[in-house]
């Protein structure tokens, strides 16, 4: 599941347009409890190496954005900059149930070495969300797996985050941002230019 090559298997006619649940219900939960993904169409992807620009290709591309299986890191260091977290995250809800099971985080790509205490290098304009199963979806995926597994194996699957990664334009309708989903907090997040703004919301 999730092997690099299935960005090749998209069906004719196929668009990926997940909503946050969807991706979270549908996707990371079973990729955590080792469960088949039909269609089984995002790649497993070591994402710090790569800068987004670079993605094309490796990830699951679809209209503007990228798709694919990472594991969760601190260091969110590439060839040519990094990925810094925002500070800003929103739960992810099953609307049938209205349980959170889910988390969406904030980072924006810059390019140049980050400094001790923040800052550093130049902001771009590529987004990333990073959604991670919450706690206690992430416990009970770890002991489904575990047992799928063998009580022996090191790799925690409760330790997998999709990210999707777009270049932000200066239009944001359906056809420009390629119809993706978009929050309150998205709102306030894209229109915040600079990172005084960012930090006067919270």
């Amino acid at each position: 599941m999730g092997d690099n090559n299935s960005i090749n298997k998209v069906p004719p006619g196929f668009r990926f347009h997940p909503t946050d649940e969807e991706l979270v219900v549908h996707f990371l939960q079973r990729k955590a409890a080792l469960l088949p993904c039909h269609p089984d169409v995002i790649p497993d992807l070591h994402l710090y190496p790569y800068d987004p620009w670079e993605l094309d290709g490796k990830a699951l591309g679809e209209g503007k954005q990228w798709y694919y299986y990472s594991r969760r890191s601190e260091n969110r260091n590439t060839r040519n900059g990094y990925w810094k977290a925002m500070g800003m995250e929103e739960s992810v809800v099953n609307r049938s149930s209205s349980r959170r099971v889910g988390i969406k985080k904030y980072l924006v790509f810059f390019i140049g070495e980050a400094e001790e205490g923040g800052g550093g290098g130049v902001k771009t304009d590529w987004i990333m969300y990073e959604y991670r199963l919450s706690d206690s979806d992430s416990s009970s995926g770890t002991s489904r797996s575990s047992k799928r597994r063998g009580h022996n194996s090191k790799i925690d699957y409760s330790k997998w985050v999709i990210c999707r990664v777009y270049e932000r334009r200066c239009s944001t309708s359906d056809e420009e941002d390629g119809g993706m989903e978009l929050s309150c907090l998205d709102e306030v997040f894209l229109s915040l230019d600079d990172d005084d703004e960012i930090s006067n919301c919270h």
